[in-house]
């Protein structure tokens, strides 16, 4: 079972930057592959970035490429989106994401608000 909290969400002007952070419980993050997805009112969840166990691949959606970046930090069990030049159109609620073979979980999710 693994847990996943995110944080680092908010209210922020376009054009400006925000680092989400999700922390994950349990003693075997760094076998999950990691990823970040959104859902904005009224839209399907989709997703944003991913990030493999052992951090050679990382895979973004092309609404995000050149402005976000996923990292993470094995031994702190933590995953991070680092977002720059945000847009409005960049405004949702951002779930983490674990997975492995059959196993998968979402964290509960942190609001992004991009103002105009």
């Amino acid at each position: 079972q693994v847990q996943l909290v995110e944080s680092g969400g908010g209210l922020v002007q376009a054009g400006g930057s925000l680092r989400l952070s999700c922390a994950a419980s349990g003693r075997t993050f760094s076998s999950y592959h990691m990823g970040w997805f959104r859902q904005a009112p009224g839209k399907e969840r989709e997703f944003v970035a991913a990030i493999n166990w052992n951090l050679i691949n990382t895979n973004y959606a092309d609404s995000v490429k050149g402005r976000f970046t996923i990292s993470r930090d094995n031994p702190k069990n933590t995953v991070y989106l680092q977002m720059n030049s945000l847009k409005p159109e960049d405004t949702a609620v951002y779930y983490c994401n674990a997975h492995r073979s059959s196993e998968n979980y979402w964290g509960q999710g942190t609001q992004v608000t991009v103002s105009s």
